[in-house]
């Protein structure tokens, strides 16, 4: 990489304080799935399902 090419460090860094609020909360998928190897998620109509694979 030259001087003049763009890092990818500069991508990676953190959103100014204003777009903070914009971004998704994170959710641990063991707080979801609390023990247990699948938990579905309904969301309006539709019906999701999170399972631990490894």
């Amino acid at each position: 990489m030259t001087d003049s090419e763009p890092s990818d460090a500069a991508a990676a860094e953190p959103p100014n304080c204003s777009s903070t609020k914009l971004l998704p909360k994170i959710i641990p998928s063991t707080e979801l799935l609390q023990g247990r190897r699948e938990v579905w998620i309904e969301h309006g109509s539709e019906m999701y399902r999170l399972r631990l694979t490894a």
